[in-house]
Formats: C-alpha cells, structure tokens, sequence
C-alpha cells in the first residue's frame, strides 16, 4: 500500500495544493488544520510521514514535534518542519526538536517531493521499492534497467520515465496531462501531443521480437500498462 502522509497546514489553499503534489505522485494524503486534529489522525489513522507547518492556530508546529518525538509510539515517526520561517536558529530549533527536515516556504512541489521520497528511503525502506514488476517486464528504478523476459531493454530517459510511472500503478488510466507532470514535470511546457510520440517509442521498445502490446489506449482518457485490452 502506498505511504500515508499527514499533511498540517491551516491555510486550506496550501493544504490543498499540497496534498494534490503528493497525490499525484502516488501517496495516500490527510490534512490536518491544526495541532490538536494532527495528533488525533496520527493516533488514529498510523501516518507514514507528517509534513507540519510550523505557525498552527492551536498548539505550534514545534509543540506538536516535540510530543510526536516524545511519544512512545510516534518517536520514529518521519517529521517534516513546513514553515516561512528561514533563519539558521528556527532551523537548528526545529530540528534540535526532532523534526527529520525542514522546507522553507515558498518551495517548489518537485523540491518537497523529492524531501518526501528521501525521508521514506531513510525511515521506511520498505515503502521505496526499488524494483517494479508488471507481466514479463521488470523495472530496477536502482540501476535504471529495465528487461522483458529477461532481456534488456534500452529505453530513453523520458521513455523510462512514463513506463515508471504506468508500472507504479498497472491498470490505471493516466490522462495525458498526467503523464506530462511525471515525465517532464509541472514546471516545464511541453506540447500535449508528446506524449503519444514517446508512448509510440516506448511501445517499439517493449514489443520487440512480435511480443504483445502491454500499454492500452483509452479513447478520451489516456493511457495505461494493462494486459486486459477488452
């Protein structure tokens, strides 16, 4: 199952465009709106990873690390400090309090992303697989290779980039808007239609030697890895 992340933000704009990063990437998400609801879905719904902000109506984002590190149950619990505030002692404060990070508002989506896959390697290596299997194919996102029944196949970056993300979830439908977010990011423009083209290759590269077409299109919607084409 993918990893659970409570997100602590009490302005719901941010809340929202964070939890939607964070969906989009493949993790569950919660938000909570202040301190006390945060320990309550902690206690409550098990989170893999909190992303708390620092300035929170009831209880500080501080407090709030300080009783999650101190809790029996919750001290291993990954901490991500959230917060406006950049200054080298809030920084050394909020980590001396144990928080595992700390991200300094405003930040891009890719660089909290990439803060949030590097607390799961360290805290819950078993939630960052490194291998993907779907039929006779075989992803190893550690050493970027990727075979089908056991032979290598060569794909580009971006090529290797869209087969991850369809592997990540087999039988999904990703629109093509989609797809652009994961293979090229959110902060690149790239025409909607270069999606095909890389899917066509990738196709190429999968289906050597006459084997059967593992990606289905969906009229409309996008595309998915699907070996039911019915």
């Amino acid at each position: 199952m993918e990893p659970l992340i409570l997100i602590v933000e009490d302005e719901p704009p941010l809340a929202e465009m964070l939890k939607y990063n964070i969906e989009s990437e493949g993790f569950r998400a919660l938000v909570a709106t202040g301190g006390e609801e945060a320990l309550l879905l902690v206690e409550e719904e098990s989170p893999d990873l909190v992303i708390l902000d620092w300035m929170l109506p009831d209880l500080s984002g501080i407090e709030v690390c300080r009783r999650l590190k101190t809790g029996q149950k919750t001290k291993a619990l990954p901490v991500i400090m959230l917060t406006a505030r950049g200054e080298e002692d809030d920084r050394v404060r909020g980590l001396d309090n144990g928080a595992d990070d700390y991200v300094v508002k405003p930040y891009s989506p890719s660089e909290m992303l990439a803060r949030i896959r590097a607390v799961l390697r360290r805290s819950h290596p078993e939630l960052t697989d490194q291998m993907l299997e779907y039929a006779d194919v075989k992803m190893d996102l550690a050493q970027h290779k990727v075979l089908r029944d056991d032979t290598p196949v060569h794909l580009g970056p971006t090529e290797f980039r869209l087969l991850q993300a369809l592997m990540e979830r087999p039988g999904r439908v990703f629109s093509r808007e989609q797809l652009l977010d994961k293979a090229w990011g959110r902060d690149i423009y790239v025409e909607i239609r270069t999606v095909d083209v890389h899917i066509r290759r990738l196709r190429k590269a999968l289906d050597f030697g006459g084997r059967p077409d593992l990606i289905r299109t969906v009229r409309g919607a996008g595309y998915a890895i699907d070996l039911d084409r019915v």
